[in-house]
């Protein structure tokens, strides 16, 4: 029986591109040492001719940002009748849209912080919020864009107005939640471990404390009361099943326990493409439930399908 043919889809051209080609070469250098035959797919605008032509088993998508995780390539993977991995269409656009994402989990009864979608030119000399609050492009990842606004800020931050901008007109405007950076993988519709982020010299979990070495701390199981961290699992599987998400997604919360064990827990949003390096959170996850990285992506492609 021959190897199973799965092309890696990585690089890309949205901001993320190197997170992703870091994501896809470690795949594809594991995949190959699980016995399957790889094909590494640098994608660019012609991505549709080149699977055409490749005509593989699985795409395995390990790509990153807009085009990648925000329905785009899947619908292209769907009409090219390739079975493919992690989230569908409908779901991976309605994840990449944090202002979507939030009304649909806050229905779902998922706790939420305030938060105003706005057009970034209408920030003018008045706080959206009362600070502290954080702004963030609305379909942008790895903390892309995110700007934090402290609480004896005068103005809105000047940054937004600029033309050196290049996060998209929609921005949200979130309540700041004080605390500890939570995170759970969803693996199957079954939750992963819970893992808390500390940022190393960071004032918080921004893009150099997600991919510098050394930038943040990874403590799984994270250090807290059982009945937080059993909770944290349910929400996040309640909005792997909310958003309709398929394979593994990673759900991120703000814990603020600085006056009771039991605190404020916020979820903030759901990722269908977490990062897929040996150090990266999910695979550090699957790691702690017993997986090797090979066998936790063989699982992913095993599990890859079309209509998903």
């Amino acid at each position: 029986m021959s190897a199973k043919h799965v092309a890696v889809l990585m690089g890309g051209f949205s901001s993320e591109r190197p997170v992703s080609l870091s994501s896809g070469t470690a795949c594809a250098d594991a995949l190959e040492a699980e016995g399957y035959r790889v094909t590494r797919v640098d994608v660019d605008r012609n991505v549709a001719a080149t699977l055409a032509a490749l005509r593989p088993d699985v795409a395995f998508n390990a790509l990153h940002g807009p085009y990648g995780e925000d329905g785009t390539i899947q619908g292209i993977l769907e009409y090219l009748e390739i079975p493919y991995t992690h989230s569908g269409v409908l779901a991976s656009a309605l994840a990449m849209d944090k202002a979507q994402a939030k009304y649909v989990a806050a229905a779902s009864g998922i706790p939420v912080a305030e938060a105003r979608i706005m057009d970034r030119h209408d920030f003018g000399s008045e706080h959206p919020l009362k600070p502290p609050y954080v702004v963030k492009p609305v379909s942008e990842g790895s903390s892309f864009g995110v700007v934090m606004v402290q609480e004896d800020q005068s103005h809105p931050p000047q940054i937004l107005g600029s033309s050196e901008w290049r996060y998209g007109d929609r921005v949200m405007a979130e309540r700041y939640i004080y605390g500890r950076e939570l995170t759970c993988g969803v693996m199957g519709g079954a939750a992963l471990g819970v893992t808390e982020i500390i940022p190393q010299g960071h004032s918080f979990y921004d893009y150099d404390s997600k991919y510098v070495k050394g930038g943040s701390k990874h403590v799984i199981p994270a250090e807290i009361s059982p009945i937080i961290y059993q909770k944290i699992q349910s929400l996040a599987v309640k909005a792997h099943q909310a958003i309709g998400c398929r394979g593994v997604s990673r759900s991120d919360f703000r814990f603020d326990d600085r006056f009771s064990e039991d605190g404020e827990l916020i979820w903030l949003e759901i990722n269908t493409q977490p990062g897929m390096t040996p150090t990266s959170l999910v695979p550090e996850m699957a790691v702690h439930a017993g997986y090797s990285f090979g066998e936790f992506l063989k699982w992913i492609v095993e599990d890859a399908s079309c209509l998903r």
